[in-house]
């Protein structure tokens, strides 16, 4: 049975569980109830600590800090959580927290994400699979992000904020507001400018759906009257993929920040 391969200059708590095939790297610091499945790898500087888990096969780089107390006034040492899945990159400076015992005190992260240089990711937020954080991509507490999202360098979401699944989110967008599934957001304050149609294709959306939600998204959100009037009018025709079904769904859900509409 083989031991990890763990550098002579690691300060590793001998209560963390630690695979066979985990590699940790100079000068690492992890804390006793840290959990690093096969294959994660550490390189140098990484600081892991509180209740945390990462899932196999993820790659941290220097200085990158996860399992740190949520920066939330209310936190009084709780144990809480954060679970990272598999197969993510996370590079340089990234910050990930635990979660408050207010906002189910869990943090989540999916699998296969590629978080850049400086990415945060706040207390009590989910994130799904497949998603990117370029440069100093910012959340807020309690903000869920669909899988497959896209987050610009510079972009910050608000508290509580929902991205859904395929959105792009632009360079230095300031987001205060939900984001429909494929919707593309740019600006301070950012607004809906269309739809992702460059990510659509690359996840190989066939033609005709993506035509029809061109469609929906031209009788939504510039249409005449009132949103809500447009909502209920929607035309059949245009909502029997699961694609649209999705936005509609995504649209018709409870929801602590208001729903981001259009410039018009």
């Amino acid at each position: 049975m083989s031991a990890p391969a763990l550098h002579p200059t690691a300060l590793i708590d001998p209560q963390a569980t630690l695979a066979e095939t985990v590699r940790v790297g100079p000068f690492c610091v992890i804390g006793p109830d840290v959990t690093l499945d096969d294959n994660v790898v550490l390189h140098a500087h990484v600081l892991i600590e509180g209740r945390t888990h990462v899932g196999p096969g993820t790659e941290i780089h220097p200085f990158a800090r996860l399992g740190g107390p949520p920066q939330h006034t209310g936190y009084e040492g709780e144990d809480t959580r954060l679970t990272i899945g598999a197969h993510n990159i996370i590079r340089e400076h990234t910050t990930m927290n635990i979660g408050t015992v207010a906002g189910g005190g869990e943090t989540r992260i999916g699998d296969h994400g590629f978080y850049m240089t400086g990415a945060h990711v706040a207390h009590d937020c989910v994130v799904g699979d497949h998603v990117i954080f370029a440069n100093n991509a910012t959340l807020g507490g309690h903000v869920i992000v669909e899988n497959n999202v896209f987050l610009g360098g510079l972009s910050a979401v608000h508290q509580h904020c929902q991205i859904g699944a395929y959105a792009f989110l632009g360079g230095c967008a300031a987001v205060i507001h939900d984001v429909i599934p494929f919707g593309s957001a740019n600006g301070n304050y950012a607004v809906l400018e269309g739809l992702n149609i460059i990510g659509m294709k690359r996840q190989n959306i066939v033609k005709p759906v993506i035509n029809d939600l061109r469609h929906l998204f031209r009788h939504l959100f510039d249409g005449d009257g009132r949103f809500q009037d447009r909502l209920s009018s929607v035309p059949t025709q245009i909502t029997q993929s699961s694609e649209a079904k999705n936005i509609l769904d995504f649209i018709n859900r409870p929801r602590k920040r208001p729903l981001m509409l259009a410039n018009r």
